[in-house]
């Protein structure tokens, strides 16, 4: 496995899909060409100070490093997004939290909902047409 080191690789991941677990966010896209598959780790200033933060990413790459690479799709691309409960949560449970986050990566995703119109988008929308009716 490779580690994504771009920003642009990195904001890329981050327009794909993504499940959730106490300790740290997982982002999944697929790319079109046949290399490996590529992981990046990323830690905000919100979670801490650097030692924090650095603690945090150390033990997301321990995770990745215990996990088996078959569990990840060919072809892609992983952010792990690390949250504060890294630092406390056992090392056992994040291991099963990655494996079950990875499985749901895998399954078929739902149509995306549409995006609700908040009342700023209303009131720039054109007005509706009048309807006439025709008499019968």
């Amino acid at each position: 496995m490779d580690r994504l080191r771009q920003r642009a690789d990195f904001l890329a991941v981050a327009d794909g899909v993504r499940a959730n677990s106490p300790a740290f966010v997982v982002q999944r896209r697929e790319r079109q060409d046949q290399g490996p598959v590529r992981i990046g780790f990323t830690v905000t200033k919100k979670n801490g100070t650097a030692t924090e933060r650095n603690r945090i990413r150390r033990r997301l790459r321990a995770l990745v490093n215990q996990l088996d690479p078959l569990s990840m799709r060919p072809h892609s691309d992983y952010v792990l997004v690390g949250r504060r409960d890294a630092l406390s949560r056992e090392f056992s449970t994040m291991l099963a939290d990655l494996q079950a986050t990875l499985r749901r990566l895998d399954r078929p995703q739902a149509k995306p909902q549409p995006r609700k119109t908040s009342d700023a988008d209303r009131r720039n929308a054109p007005a509706p047409a009048a309807h006439s009716r025709k008499p019968d």
